[in-house]
This record gives C-alpha cells, sequence and structure tokens, in this order.
C-alpha cells in the first residue's frame, strides 16, 4: 500500500504541488471545496486524494491501475459504494517527518483536520469510539518534545500513533498505550503504512498496561477536555475535573529514568480562592524538576461553547444543545471552577535534592520546535543551581543567537527610558534591563569572564566596580534562565559548561 501511495506522489509535497497553496491551506481550515475544484481531472494522484483525503466514491477502474484495490477491498481499507465505484473505509493523510520522510497518519472518515465531514460524519454517531487524526494539539506536542536518542519511549493515548511514530526515529523501543482498541489498530496502520518500526502497543488506561517500567521519554496528548460525563474517548478523561491529568504528571515520577523526560499537553481548573500555579505545584512528583507554561485560558462559558461545537452539539437539537451546555456549567458550579488552563508540562527526572521549578503563563507567538529550547532550559536551570554569584562572575558568556536590541524612550531624548533584549526564536521572549546589563550582554562573545567585562564597563560608566559586582548578578541569571545569555568554555577549553 505504501509503495502504492508513494509511486503516484500522495504526499505532503505532492498534495501541495496539485492542490496550490490556497486550497490545501483551506483543506486545513475544514474546507473541502477548493481542492474538490483541483481534482476534477483524471490523474492517479487526483483519485487517491479524492478517495482517502476528500472521502469521495471513485470508479472502480480509476483505482484498478494505481491501488492494490482487491487486496484493499479484502483488508477493510476501501469499500463498494455502489455501482462501480469504491470508498474509502479510513482517512489515510500524508504526513511530512522532521526530516522530510513520506509519513501517513491513518484515521477514522472525518476524524482528521481538514476531514470532509467532521465528527460524526459518515453515519458515525458523535459518541462512538471515533479516532481523530493529527490536529494542532498533536502537532505542538510533537514539536516540543525532546528528541535526544534514548533506549525507551511510552506514548500514552497514542490515538492515531503520531506521537509513538516521531518516537521511533530515536527510541530503541517504543511502547503505545490506549483505552480504545480503534487508536490502537490505526496507530499500527500509521506505523506500517509510513514505513516505520512496529510499536509495542497495549490497551489500557493510563500507566496500567506499563505497570512501573521505567522510561526515558513519556509523551501524551490526553483526553485532557474537563466535561461531565465521558461521551467521547478521544477527548474526555472520564475522571472529575482535571484529575485525569494530574494522575499523568504524578505517575510520571516513578517510571522516568534518570535524566529522562516527560511531556504533556494538559487542561488545569482555576478554582475560586486558589491560585492556579499552587494547584499545578501540587501534582509534581519528587525527584523531578519541571516548567509549566500556560499558553491561554478561557472562562467556563467559552470553554464548554468550544468542545460542544467540536462534537457538533451545536447543530443538535436546540433543547439538546440547552441541556448539554446547562450539565457543562453544572459541573464547574459545583467544582467552583472559574476558567479553564491550557498548556505543557514538562518533567526532568533529575533526583535533585532542591527540584528546580518554574510556572509560568506565556500566550504569545513561540517558534516550533521547541524540543531543544525545552532541554536547555533545564541545562540553564542545572547550571544556575551549580554557580553562586562569585562562580557566576568567573565564567564566561556568549550572547544567544538572533538576539535584537530595542531602546526605548521619547523621540529625541538623550538616553532611552529603559531598553528591551528581544529573542526571534524559541520562546521569543522580551526582557528589559538596564543599561548595564544591555552593554554586558552585547561585550559577551566568551572571550571574557563576566567580572572583569564588568570591571571595563564601572570605569566606562564611574561606577565603584564592587557595587557592579554585587548588583549585576541577579541580571545575569535572569538572561542566563530566559536564554539571551549563554554559558560559554573557557578560552582554549572545548567543553560544554552546560550540564
Amino acid at each position: 500500500m505504501r509503495d502504492a501511495l508513494l509511486a503516484v506522489a500522495f504526499t505532503a509535497d505532492g498534495l501541495l504541488d496539485l492542490l496550490g497553496a490556497a486550497a490545501y491551506a483551506a483543506l486545513a481550515r475544514g474546507e473541502t471545496v477548493p481542492a474538490l475544484r483541483a481534482t476534477r481531472g483524471d490523474t492517479p494522484l487526483e483519485s487517491v486524494v479524492r478517495l482517502f483525503l476528500l472521502q469521495q466514491p471513485v470508479p472502480h477502474a480509476r483505482v484498478a491501475d494505481v491501488l492494490p484495490v482487491q487486496d484493499c477491498l479484502e483488508a477493510g481499507w476501501l469499500a463498494p459504494a455502489g455501482g462501480d465505484e469504491v470508498a474509502a473505509t479510513v482517512d489515510v493523510r500524508p504526513y511530512g517527518g522532521p526530516a522530510g520522510e513520506d509519513w501517513f497518519v491513518v484515521s477514522d472518515l472525518g476524524c482528521a483536520v481538514g476531514g470532509a465531514s467532521g465528527i460524526g460524519g459518515h453515519g458515525r454517531q458523535p459518541d462512538a469510539d471515533v479516532v481523530l487524526g493529527v490536529g494542532g494539539a498533536s502537532t505542538t506536542l510533537a514539536q516540543l518534545t525532546v528528541r535526544t536518542p534514548v533506549a525507551a519511549a511510552l506514548d500514552l493515548g497514542t490515538g492515531s500513533g503520531i506521537q509513538a511514530l516521531h518516537a521511533t526515529r530515536h527510541a530503541g523501543r517504543v511502547t503505545a498505550t490506549d483505552t480504545n482498541p480503534r487508536a490502537l489498530r490505526c496507530a499500527a496502520l500509521t506505523l506500517a503504512l509510513s514505513g516505520a518500526p512496529a510499536a509495542d502497543l497495549r490497551e489500557g488506561s493510563l500507566y496500567a498496561p506499563v505497570g512501573d517500567a521505567g522510561y526515558d521519554l513519556i509523551v501524551s496528548n490526553p483526553p485532557f477536555v474537563i466535561s461531565p460525563g465521558a461521551r467521547l474517548t478521544y477527548r474526555d478523561g472520564g475522571m472529575g475535573g482535571d484529575d485525569l491529568c494530574r494522575a499523568l504528571v504524578q505517575g510520571a515520577g516513578q517510571r522516568l529514568n534518570e535524566g529522562g523526560y516527560a511531556q504533556f499537553l494538559a487542561n488545569w481548573e482555576h478554582v475560586e480562592g486558589e491560585d492556579w500555579t499552587d494547584r499545578l505545584r501540587s501534582w509534581l512528583p519528587r525527584g523531578c524538576d519541571a516548567w509549566i507554561v500556560q499558553r491561554e485560558v478561557q472562562d467556563v462559558t467559552q470553554y464548554a461553547e468550544l468542545w460542544l461545537r467540536d462534537a457538533g452539539d451545536h447543530r443538535a437539537d436546540p433543547a439538546a444543545y440547552t441541556a448539554r451546555y446547562d450539565a457543562w456549567l453544572d459541573e464547574f458550579e459545583r467544582r467552583k471552577a472559574k476558567a479553564v488552563g491550557f498548556g505543557w508540562i514538562t518533567l526532568h527526572r533529575t533526583d535533585a535534592a532542591a527540584p528546580s521549578v518554574t510556572v509560568e503563563e506565556w500566550p504569545h507567538p513561540v517558534e516550533q520546535p521547541l524540543g531543544e529550547t525545552v532541554r536547555d532550559h533545564f541545562r540553564r536551570q542545572a547550571y544556575l543551581a551549580s554557580h553562586d554569584d562569585a562562580a557566576l562572575l568567573e565564567a564566561h558568556f556568549r550572547l544567544a543567537d538572533e538576539i535584537v536590541q530595542e531602546q526605548i524612550g521619547l523621540p529625541g531624548a538623550e538616553d532611552p527610558e529603559h531598553v528591551v533584549l528581544r529573542q526571534h526564536r524559541g520562546m521569543r521572549r522580551a526582557t528589559k534591563v538596564d543599561t548595564v546589563g544591555a552593554g554586558f550582554a552585547g561585550v559577551c562573545d566568551g572571550s571574557l569572564g563576566a567580572g572583569r567585562i564588568l570591571d571595563a564597563i564601572a570605569q566606562l560608566v564611574g561606577e565603584d566596580p564592587v557595587l557592579l559586582r554585587d548588583r549585576i548578578p541577579a541580571q545575569i541569571r535572569l538572561l542566563i534562565e530566559q536564554g539571551f545569555l549563554e554559558p560559554a568554555p573557557q578560552p582554549g577549553g572545548d567543553r560544554d559548561p552546560l550540564p
């Protein structure tokens, strides 16, 4: 099947060439009309696109020379559609791997991003155990994941298998679990059709299928939606509130090997009278550093409306829609939840006596992929924990790549009111520094120690060098923590100073 699809250029690049940028982008928004117009010919690629991507019946004769039709019918990829036509029984979607691999993701009909009918299409009930294809959440997690070579990786709630597929590139052994047997079958097809090694697929909830086995990488895009009940397996965790996400995070600690990472997408409640950051800190297992980033917050009405639309409930009987909306708000009211946060949670197993925990809100644009940024965050935290101020002043630093400086003040003023350093990569942070901090960062090229640079600046601006050495290390720590400055090896040395 893979050979047949590649032979007709049914790939991410082939689709872009066939459909054009506008139709390709429209397909990602769920609009299929431009793609249907672009595939009105009779070429082999157009036939395969209409069959597997746009989910249109195609005459048997048009695909007989392209696909092993009889084998596909017997294996269940295709089904008779009346007359002399055949129709796809699954959505098969080209997906470009990070190194240009030609991958394919298999999901239920109408349940991929840009699917032709949406959840509940093609006769499937909205509350069935549907399997989604690749969406924004799954690609976000894939690009967040630290991609260092590991012996064993675990994908909890694999769905169509996209996280497991990525893990096969750098993990010696991949285990993928799901409560939904359909998801495990789709994941197996995704891996096989992509030419990737098979994964150890196990049915079950949370960590039950793997027991206490240890892993170097754990990833999960779980059914994190906080909902009244568990109508949709792919979406609703079936536990109260955000308990499923809490259980995932807490259970990862004992199953992470030393130096391993666990990375999750999650929702969490903002409860009246409780700081959301304290709530998340209470989830963290012992022995793990953590970095939690809240990307978005919605009040409970916005949140309920989002997921009611996701299930197509807004197209149902108005009375049924109202009843379901009421049920969501009743649940939030019972739990005293006023809003719901969404974001990323990363754990790094260090067994340090004093774990590093960063909990922050960052709703601003970032530049994916962020896997290296995530890894470097924890390396910088370990560096700062092992260097007191005296050690920082002896160390050498360099300005990170693609940092720009902005001076902000009134037009014509002799001096700026403040100086901002801004990243154009990774988290794209911006931080305010004083003129000494800006001058220090600008001079850092790894050739001089921090203390010597400060002494030169003190002489230049007429400040007491002792006072400057006492004041500036706090700014240096902030610039290192946020990735503006990178520790550099001593001149003549070749060892990376970051642990």
